[in-house]
């Protein structure tokens, strides 16, 4: 497609403006007048003529997937090749949805002959998510600047922002170390790190811990236990995405502090070579990963979390539960990143809990509520209204530790912690459990 500049419209301003006036008002000069008017016409038409195929000549590509952290520097590479024996100077444009945050969108680019440039396009993406890239614009002017060529080049590339991990790590990293910054440190694990396989017949040099006194008994001679190597176990990080995640602590939603725990909790587990899943839910089961390890699986994970957006529904635990229990037959440990500050809600996850605590383990981990605190924490109220707000929020407060009551009565840790201590809080309890081989 051609488009006139801005050149061309005043020259054709200062040409045929003129030329009509003489055609019209002196007839003896008509003939000039005609003469010029046609001249500038075949000089416009030559020239937008002589540079239709200039753009055809340029390839351009990106990768297929790009992977970007949100709130963090990244950079978009795009290869332009010019296939042509002639130099080309043209303006290229990318449609980058405002989320990817991109510095530029439009680029003036000088290509020698038969050469390939790698252009760098600097951005900071606003929010994660799955963005697609699926065409770009060029547009190049003629040799004599009377017109521009434009053309649409249909791409396909998938820009992909994943929560930004690299703070949260920062604050568990201590973890992983023998003596930690942050007050975490690893301890000498309990018992023996193995568990029973089957009996056999005595042998020589047994000890006598490991003699199965019962069996022993009932047969009439020594029985030796023998055991194996503790397997890994399975860890499920299960992420609550409905109406309550939707709500805003400073600049980010609790689902984002979900996402951002849920995955470094899964690094976490890796590094125990345990296995870990992922279940996503609001008014249904959205999404199940069985437990595994590894990179792959790991990467798994993460795209399945990258792209989810609170919904604003209520969340069903009766189906949530219902469906944990058909679908995992082994004994896990199961992980709820959720919010219990809504009566309703609390009562119901309190009411179904048993389908799962009669065989698996269950954490429950819930950011606090900021209003949600002692009536006498904190500073001295100093307005009517905010001795009201400090009455409610030690209601509030009350019923989060009647919640815990319950939940400890069915063997269910309940931990209520700051938004920014929500992924060390949460690794630091799974690190607990391994430590006590509660599973």
């Amino acid at each position: 497609m051609i488009a006139p500049r801005s050149a061309l419209l005043i020259v054709a301003a200062l040409v045929m403006l003129p030329g009509l006036t003489l055609l019209i008002a002196v007839p003896s000069l008509a003939a000039v007048a005609v003469l010029v008017l046609l001249l500038f016409l075949l000089v416009i038409m030559f020239d937008a003529w002589f540079m239709q195929p200039a753009l055809s000549s340029i390839r351009i590509s990106l990768p297929e997937v790009i992977r970007l952290s949100k709130g963090r520097d990244g950079s978009i590479e795009v290869r332009l090749t010019n296939e042509r024996s002639d130099q080309l100077q043209f303006r290229i444009g990318f449609p980058f949805s405002p989320e990817v945050g991109a510095t530029e969108n439009k680029f003036d680019i000088v290509l020698p002959p038969a050469s390939t440039q790698v252009l760098t396009i600097s951005c900071r993406p606003k929010e994660r998510g799955r963005f697609l890239l699926s065409k770009c614009y060029l547009q190049k002017p003629s040799r004599l600047r009377f017109w521009n060529l434009r053309q649409v080049i249909a791409l396909k590339s998938e820009l992909r922002v994943y929560p930004d991990l690299i703070t949260g790590r920062r604050k568990v990293a201590a973890i992983f170390l023998p003596h930690g910054r942050f007050g975490f440190r690893q301890h000498r694990q309990l018992g023996k790190g193995r568990e029973f396989e089957k009996l056999r017949e005595y042998i020589s040099g047994d000890g006598v811990e490991d003699i199965h006194w019962k069996a022993t008994a009932k047969r009439g001679r020594p029985v030796t236990k023998v055991y194996q190597i503790e397997r890994t176990q399975e860890v499920y990080v299960i992420i609550d995405s409905s109406r309550l995640s939707a709500r805003m602590l400073g600049d980010m939603s609790i689902l984002e502090r979900f996402i951002t725990a849920g995955l470094i909790l899964c690094l976490a587990a890796a590094k125990q070579s345990d296995l870990f899943g992922l279940v996503t839910f609001s008014d249904k089961t959205h999404r199940f990963i069985r437990a595994k390890n590894g990179k792959t699986h790991y990467d798994a994970c993460r795209d399945a979390l990258y792209t989810l957006q609170p919904e604003s529904v209520t969340p069903d635990f009766q189906d949530l539960f219902a469906s944990l229990r058909l679908r995992l037959r082994r004994r896990a440990l199961l992980i709820f990143l959720t919010s219990l500050d809504d009566p309703v809600l609390g009562n119901s996850f309190l009411e179904h809990l048993n389908l799962l605590t009669r065989q698996h383990l269950v954490l429950v981990s819930m950011i606090q509520p900021k209003e949600a605190r002692p009536l006498f924490a904190g500073e001295r109220p100093t307005e009517v209204d905010a001795i009201y707000s400090r009455l409610g929020g030690h209601l509030l407060w009350g019923d989060m530790q009647e919640i815990r009551k319950r939940l400890q009565r069915l063997g269910v840790e309940f931990s209520m912690v700051q938004s920014d201590q929500l992924a060390a809080e949460t690794v630091s309890r799974y690190f607990k459990v391994k430590q006590r081989q509660l599973l």
